[in-house]
This record gives C-alpha cells, sequence and structure tokens, in this order.
C-alpha cells in the first residue's frame, strides 16, 4: 500500500511512441495501480520523450532533473511505471542512486537499491547481447554458401574468443553486485534465490541455477 508523497516520471524512447501515446498511457495505468489504497499524494508529474542513451543520459533528460529537483524540495519519492524506462545503463542508474533522492518502480516496488543494481546490469547485458548477436547472424548471412574448409574452421575462432570475451565483462559488470552479496554473508546458493526473487535474468534467460553462479564468481581475477 502506498503512503507518503509522489513524483510521477514517465518516459518514451522515440518520438513515434511519443506521438502515439499510448507508452505513456499504459505507464500512468501501472503508476495508478501502484498508488491504488494507502495514503498518498501525488504532488507533481512529468513526462518526456528522449532516447536517454549513454551515460550521460541525465543531461539529455531536462523533466527527469526537473522530477529529481521537485522530489528534494518537497521530500517526495520518484515513481516510475517500470524500471527500464529510466535506463538500461549500468553507470546512469548508478549515478541516479547517488543523487539522494528516493525513487520506487511500480513494477518492482520491494526492489532495494542493490537489487535495482542487478536489475541495471542484467538490462545492458541483454542490449548488448541482442546488439551481439545481430552482428554475428550478419556475419553469417554474408558468410553462406562459402564451403566450410581448414580456413572456415578457423574463421570460427574469433566467433569462440568474442563469446568469451563478452562473458569476461558479464563477469566483471557483476562484480560489484557479487561483492557486495559477499560481504552480506551470503552464500552461493543465497545468491541464486536472490536473483531470482527480484526476476533478474540468468546469462541465457530464465532463473539462476547455482552452477551459472559459480561459472560467474570463476572468471572473477
Amino acid at each position: 500500500m502506498a503512503n507518503g508523497k509522489f513524483v510521477g516520471y514517465y518516459r518514451v524512447s522515440t518520438q513515434k511512441q511519443g506521438a502515439s501515446g499510448l507508452g505513456l498511457e499504459a505507464q500512468r495505468e501501472a503508476v495508478s495501480r501502484f498508488l491504488n489504497g494507502g495514503s498518498w499524494e501525488l504532488i507533481a508529474e512529468f513526462q518526456e520523450v528522449e532516447t536517454g542513451k549513454g551515460a550521460n543520459a541525465l543531461e539529455k533528460r531536462p523533466q527527469l532533473k526537473a522530477a529529481l529537483s521537485a522530489c528534494r524540495k518537497e521530500g517526495a519519492t520518484l515513481l516510475i511505471a517500470k524500471l527500464d524506462r529510466l535506463a538500461r545503463n549500468v553507470h546512469f542508474v548508478s549515478g541516479l542512486l547517488e543523487t539522494g533522492v528516493d525513487f520506487v518502480a511500480a513494477d518492482m516496488p520491494q526492489a532495494n537499491k542493490v537489487m535495482i543494481q542487478m536489475h541495471a546490469v542484467m538490462s545492458e547485458w541483454e542490449r548488448d547481447q541482442i546488439s551481439a548477436r545481430t552482428k554475428a547472424a550478419l556475419a553469417a548471412a554474408k558468410a553462406r554458401g562459402v564451403a566450410l574448409g581448414r580456413a572456415g574452421i578457423a574463421n570460427l575462432r574469433p566467433n569462440v574468443e568474442a563469446r568469451q570475451q563478452a562473458a569476461d565483462d558479464f563477469a566483471e559488470k557483476l562484480r560489484p553486485l557479487f561483492d557486495s552479496m559477499k560481504a552480506r554473508g551470503l552464500s552461493q546458493r543465497a545468491m541464486v534465490e536472490e536473483f531470482n526473487s527480484v526476476g533478474v535474468p540468468a546469462p541465457k534467460g530464465g532463473n539462476w541455477r547455482l552452477s551459472q553462479v559459480q561459472r560467474v564468481i570463476s572468471r572473477f581475477r
């Protein structure tokens, strides 16, 4: 049940979505459902259409800056419909956490700061994987019809090395989160439970397994 002062923030990432109004309408509905019941006051609402890409995304979002300013002035909590409406960039989310303004996502109201960082890491990873898969598909299409011989087998090596590097990069992004869980005394099985409890997808989707947590940890140097 929601209680206290809130400032609503809604964002869509393309001009087309902004013109249709559908994305913003759905976000307003999610916020309305979250505020249903309790003792609350929605003191202001802000919306914008912006890509928000890059670590300096806050500079590209005047409405978000205004919303944060209103939160600080009124002692309110920033309320968004979905966490990915803020950003899928780990540095950006970390910077937002450091502003000192409390915020809550209607789709993850139970999330604490550690969980929010986990979600941002996985969202950024998912975005990067989509990009990598697209590039791989384009490369495969270009290579169709070329017989695999010794040269063809050799051409597979860079792909394997790229996947290994991607796995190493993924582990490094997760390192602060694992360090935090370790500092809290969580066992590896407890880490699995924490990832799954907040719906953070595993590297290949779905729920985390103990073996996946162990593989990520094994990549830390």
